[in-house]
């Protein structure tokens, strides 16, 4: 009898449009899971964490059979529920498997092999190397094998790999790849006794020989004060520099100690997540209108998936989002919480941790990737010196890949925020649709909330898709807040402006301040001044790498592109005609920090933009300075509208509401009005009615009327109009193809090229192609087509379509160079 051998089909890491079949052995093969990761070989030199889909009796025709190399899980770290999830994100996103399994574990669990060298004899006499060659096989020797990247420092070069070619052509040196291991845990010191009897009689002893070692003395006998015990005590690990400290002395004491055998020190594996095992806090009560919203939303969603939660700026959305996590919890369930952006939300991490305590964990980009892994694996259920497993999950777009496995409810905070869209690399998801297919998975439940939802929601809460609840009144009763639209033509014209600023708004500001109340500035461009430009000619630095204009930033004194991150000094005359005579235009957040400084010299000031809140740090101290009372005016861009209560925000000044709503996209107005009411939504939220002054050169634009009026309403109506008229969601799926090239004229004949074949299968659902708003960025040329899909039943018979000719196109020699980005349902 033959004995059949087991073959699996695994995913790997890499945008292979196909799973990967390798051989195992019979006995591994029958303790392997789905879900479990191996590593393998794939090409002739690389090694890579694959995932295993399917395991059969099925060998594979087309291509050698590689074996397995090992094993790593013995028990799935990716469930069968999140591989239905991966590959419902594969198909409707239109990418492949590998990069939904790139992005969805932490790199910390994705082995991958790093070139490393090794020298082939110790004896070179007979060889004629070069000076450079001596230098790294000297190295080589001495180390047995480095990486590439570590020789690139020892040989001062950028790029050692010719060198490296040229020595394996001579036989001098081979390399290989090795897996590197991207996650080690957490070490602590600790102290425990070293001596083996722990009895009264031989610590009195110890001590008396220690008399004469004062130092030493002290530390022996504070290591007991900590144990808390008396002399025969259990081998307590007391952590060594809490020891130290309360002894108040050097590690050289301690180190004596550990040579006489009387100490030791020993590593510990520790968690780097915060745990806070204090017991569960109070849950605020309900008033009379977030009651009847709460049990209105119980009621609907047991009728209904998904229920939209429709709450005005300060309605107190939050206390009933932790009535309803509470009710999950008591059922023994998890819950997703998410966030646009889960960084710019300290407050909600406090008050849930405040209530929930240590059943709360937090995931998003700005945790280190052993940071991330942790939390997976606690959720896993397999992490080391982790004292609860978490129940809650506070997290951005990135969370909904985490491996849950009795999911009760997800929350999606602020709906409406184009942050939750991933732009790239692919899956180029929306985590907010994602939420909604994870939640029907785990036959959970979706709340959607916010003061301003997205057209698409709303359409789909008034058709039926979703119920609606609508809370309408602002907790405590509190007015909504006075606004007042400045025009800014007419307040040039009277030279009514100081700088940026109306006179009622500086007005406002005087009076809020000696008030003791506090100020928010809303300008959505960072930077000092937008552009600079010469006064003689024109001319306008620009990025080398990007067809964009440089912005200036004053306090590195600096000209900075915003799209890849070039710098260069700012220039002291134009380069195109020599003059002087240069010219800061336009203005951003650190020049409106700047200028209010000098206008109010007694107030203190705090910015918030992505340039100073890049780390976790600076961002919750510059927030808790805010909310403490510390800072008087905070500027910012849009973050400073995202998840903020502030109990002492009087006044709220949007300085230039145009650029908002002139940018040419059909969601322009939409946003909008969703930025100026969620930023003017900051104005009094606890202490009387706020004043919020809007500056446009626009003041009649029905969308500042809908904002004055606080009438969402008017502008979804006059808005879902034209997305019907012009054929935009939420009536039509888009799908947005980005082609790149490094050369014009190659770029501009693949892209008609592809938009001619794609209107002979789609008609006129075709747009473009075109070149985008910033039509060069990173040295890559880009032109956009754009297609409409009717909301039929033919949707994923289309996207099939698409995907093979899209494959047949890419796979012509005559396109080589081109890139294509799918981009499904684009923001």
């Amino acid at each position: 009898m033959t004995t059949k051998h087991w073959f699996v089909d695994v995913i790997l890491p890499l945008p292979l449009p196909f799973l990967y079949t390798y051989r195992i052995s019979g006995e591994q093969g029958k303790s392997l899971s789905q879900g479990c990761r191996v590593t393998v070989q794939f090409g002739k030199r690389k090694y890579y964490t694959a995932i295993v889909k399917n395991i059969h009796h099925n060998p594979p025709s087309g291509y050698e059979v590689k074996e397995i190399l090992s094993v790593l899980d013995s028990k799935p770290v990716v469930n069968i529920l999140q591989l239905q999830f991966w590959e419902w994100l594969a198909d409707y996103y239109m990418c492949n498997l590998g990069e939904v399994y790139k992005a969805a574990l932490p790199a910390g669990m994705k082995l991958e092999s790093e070139t490393k060298v090794f020298p082939v004899l110790s004896d070179f006499q007979n060889i004629n190397l070069t000076l450079s060659e001596e230098g790294i096989l000297d190295a080589l020797n001495e180390s047995n094998g480095l990486l590439l990247k570590q020789l690139n420092d020892i040989s001062g070069r950028k790029d050692v790999l010719p060198l490296i070619k040229s020595m394996v052509e001579k036989g001098i040196v081979h390399v290989e790849e090795q897996l590197k291991e991207k996650y080690r845990p957490k070490l602590k010191k600790y102290v425990r006794l070293a001596i083996t009897e722990k009895n009264d009689k031989k610590i009195k002893e110890i001590i008396k020989k220690l008399e004469r070692f004062p130092k030493q003395l002290n530390l022996f006998l504070n290591y007991f004060e900590l144990a808390g015990t008396q002399y025969n005590i259990e081998n307590k690990a007391i952590e060594k520099t809490l020891l130290l400290k309360k002894a108040d002395v050097s590690p050289v004491v301690l180190k004596s100690l550990v040579k006489k055998n009387i100490l030791k020190i020993v590593e510990q594996e520790i968690g780097r997540l915060n745990e806070d095992i204090s017991l569960p806090g109070k849950i605020s009560e309900l008033n009379e209108s977030q009651l009847i919203a709460y049990q209105q939303i119980k009621e609907k969603l047991k009728l209904k998936d998904i229920v939209l939660l429709h709450g005005v700026t300060s309605s107190g959305k939050t206390e009933i989002y932790f009535h309803l996590i509470k009710e999950q919890l008591e059922n023994n369930k998890q819950v997703l919480y998410l966030l646009p952006e889960i960084a710019l939300t300290a407050q909600i991490i406090n008050r849930l941790k405040i209530v929930f305590g240590n059943k709360v964990g937090i995931y998003h980009s700005r945790y280190s990737n052993a940071e991330r892994q942790e939390v997976y694996l606690n959720i896993l259920g397999e992490l080391k010196n982790s004292q609860t497993k978490y129940q809650i999950i506070l997290g951005a777009r990135s969370s909904v890949f985490l491996p849950f496995e009795n999911l009760g409810l997800i929350i999606v905070d602020e709906e409406h925020e184009n942050s939750y869209k991933q732009f790239d690399p692919a899956p180029r998801y929306h985590a907010r649709d994602a939420a909604m297919v994870l939640a029907k998975i785990h036959n959970a439940k979706v709340l959607l909330g916010s003061a301003t939802p997205s057209l698409e929601s709303y359409h789909n809460a008034l058709s039926g898709k979703y119920d609606l609840v609508e809370l309408n009144q602002r907790f405590l009763n509190l007015e909504m807040p006075e606004i007042k639209v400045i025009d800014l033509i007419q307040s040039r014209k009277r030279k009514e402006m100081q700088s940026h600023f109306s006179g009622l708004l500086m007005n406002t500001i005087s009076n809020a301040l000696r008030s003791k109340e506090q100020i928010i500035l809303f300008q959505n461009r960072r930077g000092f001044s937008l552009y600079l430009e010469c006064d003689e000619c024109g001319w306008i630095p620009v990025c080398k790498n990007c067809d964009v204009s440089l912005t200036y930033h004053k306090k590195y004194n600096q000209l900075v592109c915003h799209y890849c991150g070039y710098t260069r000094k700012n220039p002291e005359s134009c380069n195109a005609c020599g003059s002087k005579s240069l010219l800061l235009k336009g203005f951003g957040t650190e020049k409106i920090e700047d200028e209010i400084g000098i206008m109010f010299p007694h107030a203190k000031i705090a910015r918030l933009d992505i340039d100073n809140a890049r780390s976790r740090n600076n961002y919750t101290r510059i927030i808790n300075e805010f909310e403490t009372g510390e800072t008087d005016i905070l500027v910012g861009t849009q973050m400073v509208s995202k998840g903020l209560d502030f109990n002492n925000v009087k006044v709220v000044g949007i300085l230039n509401a145009d650029n908002m709503l002139n940018y040419p996209d059909f969601r322009s107005y939409e946003r909008s009005y969703q930025l100026m009411a969620q930023v003017g939504g900051r104005a009094g939220r606890k202490n009387g009615r706020g004043i919020v002054v809007i500056q446009t050169s626009d003041p009649k634009n029905l969308i500042i009327s809908s904002v004055v009026n606080n009438n969402y309403k008017q502008m979804y109506a006059n808005q879902i109009v034209e997305r019907e008229k012009f054929k935009y969601p939420p009536f039509y799926r888009l799908v947005n193809l980005v082609l790149k090239h490094k050369k014009i004229p190659e770029l501009n004949e693949a892209a008609e090229d592809l938009a001619n074949l794609l209107r002979t299968l789609f008609n006129d659902s075709i747009i473009g192609p075109e070149f985008p708003v910033i039509g060069r960025i990173q040295n890559w040329h880009l032109k956009h087509i754009l297609i409409k899909f009717e909301k039929d039943g033919t949707l994923s018979t289309k996207k099939n379509v698409l995907i093979k000719t899209l494959d047949n196109f890419i796979s012509n020699k005559k396109y080589s160079g081109i890139q294509v980005n799918i981009n499904v349902d684009p923001m």
